[in-house]
């Protein structure tokens, strides 16, 4: 996690993107605005941004007050200038490239926002204007290799995540349909493949998150429920995976899949999120050993829990149960990593969460 992330939200804004669509089984309707508060429940709602379909997933930039999201099922990624009131002033979308936009990052420099384009099996390169506003595609990197052997989640390509790694030289790509994860770097206009290391066949990798000291990274994997740590070599940019645990308890037997995983600043405790068995797994960070320790098992307030993200101020982990219609806060002890709830709204069919 970035320094950046754990300052407080300049603007004090959070943003809640919520799927819109029957596809998904979806009642949102856009984008909501809050004013954040002393907790979840005190949070004041400003306002909303409609006609968007699915806005799957929001990054800000604070330098420039901005926000940008992606259209889950859809093709293009929008870009809006934020108010210091939470109004939100669109200006415009740009074609991604491919379909199903699912995740994007924008680069160090500003220059780019980086997209993974799920459904279509790429990742998008899309320039970013002088205004913050976003222009077509300029390069689309097809990814390649063989697909896992679940008949119906891995038949192609699937990219579902984009983290930078610390440094900003590298971009890593998780792909749920190649059971592996790309490390990409920017060359000049494009995108070029570094290193790519893979999985066991069936995992599934879906997103990735690095610890905040040192040269690991922590990978959820969707379809076999499960969590890696990886070592991260950053001089040549390769993964090695070095230990797996699973995210769902021993005494269940139901059908789950992984989703969300977010490390503490601290760098001690790792949570990630099942969507089935409805709850939050957690794991401490036995640095020296390269390994997580389950801890336990902490119900997520409501029905499959999409994403998760902290507070700015790192002391809070929110859960985003997107057939719960709810968001969920929790206090995380700083002793133990347990999970304590300490507020709960409703949200309708909420995914991503992102704070200016």
């Amino acid at each position: 996690m970035s320094d950046a992330a754990l300052r407080p939200a300049p603007l004090g804004l959070a943003f809640v993107g919520c799927f819109t669509s029957e596809r998904r089984r979806a009642r949102g309707r856009g984008i909501d605005v809050y004013r954040t508060g002393a907790g979840l429940e005190g949070w004041t709602h400003l306002g909303r941004m409609e006609g968007l379909t699915n806005p799957s997933f929001l990054v800000t930039d604070p330098a420039r007050a901005m926000l940008y999201t992606v259209q889950g099922d859809g093709e293009a990624a929008s870009a809006f200038a934020a108010g210091p009131d939470g109004t939100l002033l669109a200006l415009g979308s740009a074609a991604t490239g491919g379909s199903n936009s699912v995740h994007q990052a924008l680069d160090p420099s500003g220059r780019f926002l980086i997209v993974a384009n799920y459904a279509s099996g790429s990742v998008a390169l899309l320039p970013v204007r002088a205004d913050g506003g976003l222009e077509p595609a300029s390069h689309v990197l097809p990814l390649s290799g063989t697909p896992g052997p679940h008949r119906t989640e891995q038949a192609c390509a699937h990219p579902h995540h984009v983290v930078l790694a610390p440094g900003g030289r590298h971009v890593l790509v998780p792909d749920k349909g190649l059971d592996r994860i790309f490390v990409l770097r920017i060359e000049g206009e494009g995108l070029a493949i570094v290193s790519e290391v893979a999985m066991r066949p069936g995992a599934g990798p879906r997103h990735v998150v690095f610890h905040p000291g040192r040269p690991l990274a922590f990978l959820v994997n969707e379809l076999d429920s499960s969590v890696a740590t990886c070592r991260w070599d950053a001089a040549s940019g390769t993964l090695i995976p070095r230990h797996l645990v699973p995210t769902l308890p021993p005494d269940f037997f139901g059908a789950s899949t992984a989703a969300a995983i977010v490390v503490t600043p601290c760098g001690r405790f790792v949570y990630a999120s099942n969507r089935g068995q409805d709850g939050i797994a957690r794991f401490r960070v036995e640095e020296s050993a390269e390994r997580l320790d389950p801890t336990g098992w902490t119900p997520s307030g409501g029905r499959d829990p999409r994403f998760m993200t902290l507070t700015p101020d790192g002391k809070h982990l929110l859960v985003a149960n997107e057939q719960g219609d709810s968001l969920v806060e929790f206090a995380i002890d700083p002793a133990s990593g347990d999970l304590a709830q300490t507020g709960s709204r409703q949200s309708l069919s909420p995914c991503t969460i992102a704070f200016l």
